[in-house]
């Protein structure tokens, strides 16, 4: 499913620019690693980080502007949509919860991404790192949007990504509890398909989620 949503307010669209690309940026070590990587093949980055408020406090917020201003990323983008989320898990069954909220999280970067001039989006999912992040589950993850998405950790070994995020400076900057795994199942799916997932989606009013969660954007030179 691809939303018809338009961003209304904040964002200017450009002429898309080939190096540009939408950093998926959570305050853990994986991402940052990610970033500093694909900045190295040149791609100009911009962060969007998603907020669980009201379920956490802003201190993820703070963390992934503190390591975006780290890897000199000139803008960072939130959006806050705890309580979107904790509509995956109240609708939807959820040991499908960490499929469905990403499916949600890559529609609302694609539509920010295209508002950005974005050709990609970067993540920093890695193989079998948590329960959910399988091969499997990352292609029906993949198909709920069209633009091209890279994950430059996907292979590594954790003690590799450890040792490159200590060596750039953001390994301690990352350090504390994941805050995005507080609505997750203790059982996480680790199989799906896309065809599985779409009914589950058709329980929830997906457009609403992203409209939702555009609505709460905001925007940060650093």
């Amino acid at each position: 499913m691809t939303s018809s949503i338009k961003v209304s307010k904040n964002l200017t669209p450009r002429n898309l620019v080939e190096t540009k690309a939408l950093l998926l940026l959570s305050g853990g070590i994986d991402s940052p690693v990610a970033a500093y990587m694909m900045q190295k093949q040149g791609l100009d980055l911009i962060a969007l980080h998603f907020s669980l408020e009201p379920f956490t406090d802003n201190a993820p917020e703070i963390k992934s502007k503190e390591l975006a201003k780290k890897l000199g990323i000139k803008k960072f983008i939130t959006i806050t949509n705890g309580k979107q989320q904790a509509e995956l898990t109240k609708v939807c069954d959820h040991k499908f919860y960490y499929i469905l909220q990403r499916r949600l999280f890559l529609r609302i970067a694609e539509i920010i991404a295209k508002e950005e001039g974005c050709k990609y989006l970067i993540t920093g999912d890695n193989i079998g790192q948590v329960g959910s992040q399988t091969l499997k589950n990352m292609e029906t993850i993949t198909k709920a949007v069209k633009i091209t998405i890279l994950r430059p950790l996907l292979t590594n070994d954790k003690q590799q990504t450890i040792d490159l995020a200590r060596k750039i400076g953001t390994y301690e900057m990352s350090t504390g509890p994941e805050m995005c795994s507080i609505l997750g199942p203790k059982h996480p799916a680790t199989k799906s398909t896309e065809e599985l997932i779409e009914t589950e989606e058709e329980k929830i009013d997906v457009d609403r989620l992203i409209k939702e969660s555009l609505d709460t954007i905001r925007i940060d030179k650093l």
